[in-house]
């Protein structure tokens, strides 16, 4: 594929024109890195009589095997004395360049009036650049006096410039000089654009010319389908607020009681989640000491509102857990003592529903007063340790932050021997957990501490059958109703430890994970990774993912090409082998329809080159021969033929042509 660029015009000055440097089209085929081996050769028009060339002509090649041929006119006699060459360069152009220097106004204009209109007529869609060239010298203020007969200027201006590119559909460019800058990357950047364009052009004309040439000769490629769509993957909704609430009702795990000041029990509540939300409550637990929350405010609520009983010989006492009692907390004030069942519930519904606590409140306050000391208090509850307190109102409080404590809360105490109940014993090592926590979200372990069975009266528990990094994804889990598995195979083994506590959810957001680390691994990822895609379908059958299943048997019947060259692939039953074969992609039918297409290919290929063969033995000259072995060979291998053709004398092209088609 090649490029024609025509150059017209002299950007030389006009006083200087024998002893003047390398133009713009030299120079730039000299400094541009896209451009190489360009070599230059004069020609003469036959019917000039003049000592110097009517136009220079450069090869060159760009971007690597783009041939580039360049015709520099720098004379505009040649519109006058040989009309046919100059309307065959302009028709066979693909770029045409005019170029003039700037001081050089009379010429600028003759051009102007006797050539653009000729160029205009000749042109077809051919994008033009016009450039100006030079440093404009002893410009003065053209005189604006309508009676003022002078030039208005030695200098061609910018505007007239302009408006000679508005009338042919010009890009105009003004080169002060011949540097770097001007000519690399301002001049050079917009012709390699055009260049480009055209290059892109020509290669969909060709692409046309072939499809039209197959549809003659009745050749056409198979159509590949579509794949079938992958299984949709519904996400099951979180149930984290309700579950964290369900404890409060319950009354599973507790371990504390509040009282009012007449020592009457009031509520029951878990250490665990008042301290998920409250600074009060750790200061009050001892999970925190006054020196490490350094806020007076929070220590003096702490000790107005509550006190701590540990009188043996306490009325009332729960004797529900003998050996662990749940700890006494005596409420000072009243008032707030009749809300506090009210308090706990908004607590732990997530402590943000503040319009709702403060209705509730209303309605067992009559008093405006008492309702909004209450709800200061409760401000000054969840209050974080040195900030002001500046929630005055709760509807902005709650516009500004409606989200739930504990799923970043409750992460503090995540193996953390703070306030912990239980531990774990796995591969040797202990994890502290609360069972508060576990009971209000794993059904399984709600039943296991709450029956009759070891657990519920043992505080440490072996746990078999997981590591101890998955069982710890699956306690984060629980704690922040969130978990981020490091890769496909971590992903797997907590899916397994999520089937063994069945906690629905965290399967799906396993089996999730998996399938979009595998939808994003391109195809060549696919073929090179070690993980046995169909050992991943077993145990997903195994610990009853229906949906992973199923959504991994598409995936190997859309990736047939890749896993079926895989030892494994054999691994696969008589039925699941059955779905892939129906279900594979490409399918049997296009891989069948795509032999027979390459196969009429070749055939007609070969008698392309057998017409060839005797059309080259009715042509006579040696250089008519060539062109037809050149022509054939990059009509049918472009890249190979551009390649080795400028290499090879012609029987050799010729031998090279006939080796590389039978193949």
């Amino acid at each position: 594929m090649s490029i024609h660029i025509v150059a017209l015009g002299n950007e030389g000055d006009a006083f200087h024109q024998d002893n003047r440097p390398s133009g713009l089209i030299r120079t730039y085929l000299g400094r541009s890195p896209l451009v190489s081996g360009d070599e230059s050769s004069l020609l003469l028009n036959a019917t000039s009589t003049v000592a110097r060339p009517v136009f220079t002509e450069y090869q060159a090649s760009a971007f690597g095997n783009v041939k580039l041929v360049v015709h520099d006119c720098p004379v505009w006699d040649i519109f006058d004395s040989d009309w046919y060459t100059s309307r065959n360069l302009i028709g066979s152009a693909d770029i045409i360049v005019i170029k003039y220097n700037v001081n050089d106004k009379f010429s600028f204009h003759e051009v102007k009036d006797n050539y653009i209109p000729v160029i205009k007529r000749a042109l077809n869609s051919v994008p033009v650049i016009i450039a100006a060239v030079g440093t404009r010298q002893n410009e003065e203020l053209p005189c604006t006096c309508p009676l003022c007969t002078s030039d208005r200027g030695s200098c061609v201006s910018t505007t007239e410039g302009i408006q000679l590119a508005k009338e042919l559909g010009a890009t105009y460019l003004e080169l002060h000089s011949l540097d770097d800058f001007y000519i690399g990357k301002y001049f050079g950047g917009v012709l390699e654009y055009f260049m480009i364009q055209a290059l892109n052009q020509k290669t969909s004309e060709k692409m046309k010319k072939r499809k039209m040439s197959n549809s003659f000769h009745g050749v056409r490629p198979p159509q590949l389908e579509q794949p079938e769509k992958m299984p949709v993957l519904k996400a099951e909704a979180s149930h984290y607020n309700s579950d964290l609430n369900n404890l409060l009702f319950c009354c599973q795990c507790v371990d504390v009681v509040f009282y009012n000041p007449d020592l009457k029990e009031v509520a029951e509540a878990h250490k665990i989640v008042l301290c998920a939300v409250s600074h009060v409550f750790m200061l009050l637990f001892n999970v925190k000491s006054p020196a490490d929350i350094q806020d007076s405010s929070i220590i003096r609520t702490t000790q107005d509102l509550f006190a701590i009983n540990r009188d043996t010989a306490f009325p009332g006492a729960s004797q529900d857990s003998p050996g662990n009692p749940p700890l006494r907390v005596i409420v000072k004030d009243a008032l707030f003592c009749s809300c506090l069942s009210d308090i706990l519930r908004f607590i732990y519904s997530g402590a943000f529903q503040w319009e709702e606590l403060e209705e509730d409140i209303r309605k067992k306050l009559k008093d405006s007063g008492d309702v909004s000391n209450v709800i200061e208090k409760v401000k000054c509850i969840l209050k974080t340790p040195g900030k002001i307190n500046c929630l005055r109102n709760c509807k902005t409080y709650q516009a500004r932050k409606p989200l739930w404590f504990y799923n970043t809360s409750l992460k503090f105490f995540l193996n953390k021997p703070m306030l912990a109940d239980v531990v774990f014993e796995i591969q040797g090592t202990t994890v502290p957990a609360h069972r508060a926590i576990l009971v209000a979200r794993c059904e399984v372990m709600a039943a296991m501490f709450n029956g009759n069975y070891m657990e519920a009266k043992s505080v440490l528990i072996p746990v078999y059958g997981v590591s101890k990094e998955t069982f710890l994804s699956f306690l984060e889990y629980l704690y922040t109703d969130s978990c981020c598995p490091a890769g496909i195979f971590q992903a797997m083994c907590l899916l397994i430890c999520a089937e063994m506590y069945q906690v629905s959810r965290l399967q799906h957001i396993c089996e999730l994970f998996i399938i979009t680390q595998l939808q994003s691994m391109p195809s060549r990822e696919l073929a090179s990774m070690n993980l046995d895609i169909v050992d991943l379908l077993k145990k997903a059958k195994f610990h009853h993912s229906e949906c992973l299943s199923t959504w991994l048997l598409h995936f190997i019947a859309t990736n047939y090409l890749i896993f079926s060259q895989k030892p494994e692939f054999q691994d696969l039953s008589v039925e699941e082998r059955s779905f892939v074969e129906k279900h594979r992609w490409p399918s049997n039918m296009y891989l069948k329809q795509l032999a027979e297409y390459r196969k009429i290919c070749t055939v007609f290929h070969r008698s392309n080159i057998i017409l060839s063969e005797s059309k080259k033995e009715s042509l006579t000259s040696r250089e008519e021969k060539e062109a037809c072995w050149k022509e054939e060979i990059t009509w049918g291998f472009p890249s190979l033929g551009k390649s080795l053709l400028p290499l090879l004398p012609p029987p050799q092209a010729r031998e090279m042509c006939l080796v590389v088609s039978q193949h």
